[in-house]
């Protein structure tokens, strides 16, 4: 470990950075004290959880002394074990820690964890921990499905949260780090702790990019485009071509209204509303509202009638087109299956073909999100949205990150809080924390009617007079879903096209994640891709019999699509149709920060 330099001006700076951290504790309280707070309900789950979790492991105790003294045993045994061969290894070897057989950790990178008595005594014990909670987790018999389910996720947060590299005293870094420093590391980690906080109103979300690095339509959202559309719900903008010639139907493109829309031009090389646009189409993006507390009755059936069909009918009457391809992702897609049925139900045959990407419309395996979705939660949610009038990006935020907690949560919080680093200058994470409000009304629809009861893939999804079902999903339609999506799991998705009405449907399968499966440029020729025309197996065996492609979906996409858009035109400007263009792309809604 480095040393403190002796001389008395490095102990008169850090005793300096000292005062300074006392200085700035005060000021931590003060904006914890002021927090706004939420349902306290959304922290943790009852105690019924625990509660019944000890009960079914006392009961399996009683049925089962032998099965429970195995346990405590077991990891009394190792506990106690390791503490004597770390005094044998050290009365033996002197200052040498023991040898460490454990699996490997990233956490543990540092090489004291390997050669410092004290650093590698704690990790071992540490994982000795954590496998016997594990156990305990896992023996627990007479306890519902569901229930045991949440007690693994939740006990699995318990031992992230405890992990040795999370305290100061306990992480070699940190010390390290504070000690060349003189104190000042933890000085700029306390500032960057306050400046989260206040950015939150006390609410803490872990600040992931640097912010001041990226501006709108500056160094990220570039690609030319006009405003052509905008109502209280959300602005449409079209997209400059890139081709002297463009496909006759255009292309409107359906984002999640809880991100922003430029996950889809993050910059030039990974956009895929540019590659969309120099392969000849006409593109337009839908860029929602972020929502205040005056949205509080925004319901489902408003993101249909003032967000889709609006779209969907200016996108037409500037295209002069009876028809036009769409796209929705994520919740969008689940959206634009409803609005699909719906429009059959109209007699509106305005869609040719849709293309789904990552879009969940059988809920009936809420997969990582099942902790998030039982009662207690959900309780506590409606409570939260009648208190706001909307559900916090905040607390949307805090959910995803927690499902990777220790990618998304401890490791960055370390580096900004205990070592006093700057946040990197990364799109991607400045995308993921430029989230979005969602009004209360719709939250509760979506997480009840969708999410709880699996309304639409079951007895159907009641919204604005209609009763909207899968099997009216009869468009030629294309959906793309990632092989590691902890969001929308690829067979959960897989199971909504098998209910949809199509006779004409294509399922990709491309590897990744939900974010990296989707951007996904040709030009980096990163990520794979299965295709299998038969969609009436199961998942598994769909992608066991399938075919694998090296690289991007993108260009198989475009070949289906191209099919689907007619001839070839001169090139569309936005303003051709002589409507007053209202502003540049990226627009205004984008620029409206989360606010509570």
């Amino acid at each position: 470990m480095s040393e403190l330099k002796a001389d008395g001006q490095n102990l008169e700076k850090m005793n300096e950075n000292f005062k300074k951290i006392e200085e700035l504790s005060q000021r931590l309280l003060r904006v914890i004290s002021n927090r706004k707070g939420h349902n306290a309900s959304l922290d943790a789950p009852g105690p019924e959880l625990f509660a019944n979790a000890a009960a079914a492991y006392w009961k399996e105790g009683v049925s089962n002394p032998a099965r429970l003294i195995e346990h405590q045993m077991g990891y009394w045994t190792k506990a106690v074990t390791h503490f004597m061969e770390a005094q044998q290894a050290f009365a033996m070897h002197g200052f040498k820690a023991p040898e460490n057989p454990g699996p490997s950790d990233r956490r543990f990178k540092n090489p004291l964890w390997e050669t410092h008595p004290y650093f590698n005594f704690i990790k071992q014990q540490y994982q000795i921990n954590s496998d016997a909670i594990r156990a305990a987790v896992d023996d627990a018999v007479d306890l519902d499905p569901m229930e045991k389910k949440r007690l693994k996720y939740f006990s699995q947060q318990i031992i992230d949260m405890m992990a040795p590299t999370n305290y100061l005293a306990t992480n070699p870094d940190v010390l390290e780090k504070a000690l060349e420093t003189e104190g000042e590391s933890l000085v700029k980690g306390l500032e960057n702790l306050i400046a989260d906080l206040e950015a939150n109103d006390g609410e803490l979300v872990v600040k992931l990019a640097d912010e001041k690095a990226f501006a709108l339509g500056e160094n990220i959202a570039t690609s030319e485009g006009s405003v052509v559309f905008r109502n209280r719900m959300m602005e449409v903008i079209q997209y400059k071509p890139l081709t002297e010639q463009v496909h006759e139907i255009p292309l409107l493109i359906f984002p999640p209204w809880i991100n922003k829309f430029y996950i889809l031009d993050l910059k030039a090389q990974n956009s895929l509303i540019r590659w969309l646009s120099e392969q000849g189409y006409t593109v337009f993006v839908v860029s929602w509202i972020n929502p205040d507390a005056t949205y509080a009755d925004v319901g489902m059936e408003d993101y249909v009638l003032d967000g889709y069909v609006a779209a969907i009918n200016e996108v037409k009457k500037i295209t002069d087109q009876k028809q036009i391809n769409v796209v929705g992702y994520c919740i969008a897609g689940t959206t634009l299956a409803m609005v699909l049925s719906w429009l059959k139900q109209e007699g509106d045959n305005s869609i040719k073909s849709a293309t789904f990407f990552t879009a969940l419309t059988d809920f009936s395996d809420q997969g990582e999100f099942t902790p998030f979705l039982q009662n207690d939660f959900i309780d506590g949610i409606e409570e939260e949205v009648k208190d706001k009038g909307i559900l916090p990006s905040v607390i949307m935020a805090r959910t995803f990150s927690y499902l990777r907690s220790n990618d998304l949560v401890y490791s960055p919080a370390i580096k900004s809080y205990m070592m006093g680093e700057a946040p990197p200058a990364f799109d991607l994470l400045y995308w993921n924390g430029d989230g979005a409000n969602l009004p209360g009304k719709m939250a509760m629809q979506y997480l009840r009617g969708l999410c709880q009861r699996n309304e639409l893939s079951t007895t159907g999804f009641d919204l604005g007079g209609h009763h909207l079902v899968l099997d009216e999903v009869d468009v030629p339609l294309f959906a793309v879903t990632c092989e590691t999506d902890h969001i929308a799991a690829w067979k959960d998705c897989y199971r909504g096209v098998q209910l949809m009405g199509s006779k004409d449907r294509t399922f990709v399968l491309s590897e990744s994640g939900h974010i990296a499966g989707i951007v996904n440029p040709p030009s980096k020729n990163k990520y794979g891709h299965y295709t299998n025309d038969d969609l009436t197996l199961s998942a598994s065996d769909w992608q066991q019999s399938g075919e694998y492609h090296k690289g991007s979906w993108w260009p198989r996409w475009e070949k289906w699509l191209n099919k689907r858009s007619g001839k070839m035109i001169p090139a569309r400007n936005p303003g051709d149709d002589g409507r007053k263009l209202l502003e540049d792309a990226p627009g205004t809604y984008v620029r409206i920060r989360a606010s509570i």
